[in-house]
């Protein structure tokens, strides 16, 4: 398992035109990427420009093939100019 955390800090006002975009990026992920098994978008209401994301893949590799995907190429060409910052940690599961 290989999990993804992203923290994207919105431009003032940023949200109403990224969530459409962001939401559909996790519903095409989960559609049609067989290594995608979890794609989580949270907010909280006291942070209006921040969102956070986790994102579970079956493998590093499959992470990777996520990002050379034209959905996700068109996601985050999208949002450039709403996103003021983002921070991207990744974690590979422990085996027991």
């Amino acid at each position: 398992m290989y999990a993804v955390t992203v923290t994207f800090e919105l431009i003032p006002g940023g949200a109403e035109a990224f969530m459409p975009l962001m939401l559909e990026n996790a519903r095409t992920s989960l559609a049609d990427e067989p290594g995608c098994l979890r794609f989580d978008v949270c907010t909280d209401p006291a942070r209006p420009d921040e969102v956070f994301l986790y994102e579970v893949y079956y493998d590093r590799s499959m992470f990777d093939r996520h990002l050379t995907l034209p959905h996700f190429e068109r996601f985050d060409s999208a949002v450039a100019d709403l996103v003021r910052h983002k921070t991207i940690r990744t974690f590979a599961q422990v085996q027991t």
